[in-house]
């Protein structure tokens, strides 16, 4: 053996185990992801160094059985047990594992026991990461891990991949299963006689290798009577949405001001620079007026809720509290003839729509993952989230409090708008009956508010500031172009917003809101700067210093009650961005389904805000 010696490692384990954690620690920055051949099943591939070789660590989507009962988990049985996994100069190409490490969980090591037990029947060189040790101490609860080796005889090796503890004997003990150069055979999977008796030694295993005192998980059971029963959970679940919406308006507004003023500053100083050096004015104008002003309103207007709300959204992530929020929706998407996975994917949808509809991969009918992608974008993404933020501060009176009433109750409307077109197309185009799975609460645990903070700035805000960035900048020089390019004394600009005009009215909006809509079909955070700069009809508007500034404009403007009660409303509903209408066709394979993803929320949004407005005019 030489260190050049290169082996195939599978990482499985049942989902809410740290399986991803114990991946991303072992393979840091050295990985990247893909879709397992012939499956619309994402996976990851990393690797990282041992004394025997280098490693490639797969992946394995989580999985409760080798007895597959969805896409994740034929996708692991298939390639633990050896079955191809596709053409070798593929991109996606796995071959087949060389060992497989199993992460079980310590706090309930008996149902984690059952997947282990199935991966060494097939013969498999195995050896078990006990991760969540911390966690397990923390309740009381002690897995006698030396004792566990010696009853299975595989290595066994107790782990806390969060703190990174246990992590460093894990790839010491690795080669024991690597360089036996015994080549096994994967057998057939259990069948149920032979699931019954891993099932009765798992248990067995379990009683006799871990010592879990009375009342261990007391605690998860007693939060989860209040978070997901039937008179507290909804309830509970708007309260802490106020919250969160009352803390991000209430931050975000004097910070978006401080930041508006700043980059009002920079701007005239750029400006007066391009002048200094005698840039010609059209370039200036174009520059500073333009691209610069847009940039400028989109870090003022969207950082600040953003770094405020992503944080507190992933805290709640982290406390393990999304997943009850999906269970708590479970219910209601049965009722609807759709599944409740929906629920879940709709938590991805409050970060990104396309990775929503991504996510639709989890729901194995196709006719409620059909369902689940058209509506996905019923839920504000990222992008549209600063948006609505922005014209609710700008407009709404009785301070952050009743501001966040307001975005609670948007975000109401939007989930009753998904089960209620779930419901619509589960009776006509979709019709079926509704599936059942297993959705596993993980248990609560204390966030980590530094890494909460860095994953939440990083991951999300800046990717999406960016992406807004790379977006506005090219919108904003169009909207200049179009301002400053006049036939008949008119400008392009005035063209386009005054055939839209009618469309905009009857909606209880104008032409430059409808223009604004239409501009930001790349990226919604850019919906109102592109405003901001249609009404200043030329680029000619001197820079906004304040939100009340921006409020003053849009009234200059014809802003009633009314248009800003239309304008969120279609802002929460209308179509998706151009990245999730290429997701969907890429995931759906169709142009139809990606077409009914546009038409279906475009309606009903306008729709609504035609109610609205002809119910002001009675």
């Amino acid at each position: 053996m030489t260190d050049n010696t290169q082996y195939t490692v599978a990482l499985a384990g049942n989902p809410n185990v740290g399986k991803s954690t114990v991946f991303n620690a072992l393979t840091g920055m050295r990985q990247h992801t893909g879709n397992w051949p012939g499956k619309t099943v994402a996976g990851a591939l990393g690797t990282f160094d041992t004394s025997v070789g280098k490693i490639t660590l797969v992946d394995v989507p989580g999985t409760y059985s080798l007895t597959a009962h969805s896409a994740e988990e034929e996708v692991a049985r298939d390639y633990i047990c050896g079955s191809a996994a596709g053409e070798e100069d593929s991109d996606d190409f796995r071959p087949s594992p060389d060992a497989v490490i199993i992460v079980c969980d310590a706090c309930c090591l008996e149902r984690n026991l059952i997947l282990a037990l199935q991966i060494m029947h097939t013969g498999t060189p195995s050896m078990l990461c006990i991760n969540l040790m911390d966690e397990a101490a923390s309740r009381g609860i002690s897995v006698d891990t030396e004792l566990l080796e010696t009853e299975l005889n595989v290595p066994c090796v107790p782990c806390a991949a969060r703190q990174g503890e246990g992590l460093d004997k894990l790839t010491e003990r690795l080669p024991e299963i690597l360089t036996d150069g015994k080549k096994h055979t994967a057998k057939a999977v259990p069948n149920d006689r032979e699931m019954r008796e891993i099932v009765t030694k798992a248990e067995l295993l379990a009683k006799k290798c871990t010592d879990i005192p009375v009342g261990a998980n007391s605690r998860d059971r007693i939060l989860d009577r209040i978070f997901t029963g039937k008179l507290t959970a909804f309830p509970i679940m708007t309260l802490l949405l106020a919250v969160v919406f009352f803390i991000t308006l209430k931050g975000a507004t004097p910070i978006s001001d401080a930041l508006s003023a700043l980059l009002g500053y920079t701007e005239e100083g750029i400006r007066s620079l391009l002048e200094m050096i005698h840039v010609p004015q059209i370039i200036v104008s174009a520059l500073c007026d333009g691209v610069l002003r847009v940039l400028c309103w989109v870090v003022a207007v969207m950082l600040p809720p953003m770094a405020i709300f992503f944080p507190l959204f992933t805290l709640l992530e982290d406390l393990g509290y999304l997943p009850r929020v999906a269970y708590n929706f479970d219910r209601c998407f049965k009722k609807c003839g759709a599944c409740g996975k929906q629920a879940l994917t709709i938590m991805m949808g409050f970060g990104c729509n396309a990775a929503g509809v991504t996510g639709c991969r989890i729901i194995d009918s196709p006719r409620e993952r059909l369902i689940a992608m058209i509506t996905n974008s019923f839920v504000p993404c990222n992008g549209r989230f600063p948006v609505l933020a922005a014209l609710i501060s700008v407009f709404a009176v009785g301070g952050a409090l009743f501001q966040s009433f307001v975005m609670s109750s948007l975000i109401v409307l939007g989930i009753v708008l998904t089960l209620a077109v779930s419901f619509l197309l589960s009776k006509t185009l979709l019709r079926g009956t509704p599936s059942s799975f297993t959705l596993e609460l993980p248990p609560y645990r204390a966030p980590r508010i530094g890494e909460v903070i860095v994953r939440s700035v990083f991951d999300r805000t800046l990717f999406v500031l960016g992406r807004a960035a790379a977006v506005a900048a090219p919108a904003g020089l169009l909207i200049w172009i179009l301002g400053n390019i006049n036939i008949n004394d008119t400008s392009l600009l005035a063209y386009i917003t005054g055939f839209l005009e009618p469309v905009g009215r009857l909606a209880g909006m104008d032409g430059v809101i409808m223009c604004a809509f239409i501009l930001a079909l790349p990226a919604a955070e850019i919906i109102v700067p592109l405003m901001m700069l249609g009404y200043s009809a030329g680029g000619n508007l001197a820079p906004v210093q304040s939100l009340s500034e921006m409020a003053d404009i849009f009234c200059a403007n014809g802003w009633t009650n009314i248009t800003v009660i239309c304008a969120l409303i279609f802002t929460l509903v209308h179509w998706p961005c151009s990245t999730t209408i290429i997701t969907v066709k890429r995931e759906t394979g169709s142009v139809f389904w990606a077409a009914l993803s546009v038409v279906i929320p475009t309606l009903i949004g306008y729709a609504l805000c035609v109610a609205v407005n002809l119910i002001s005019k009675l």
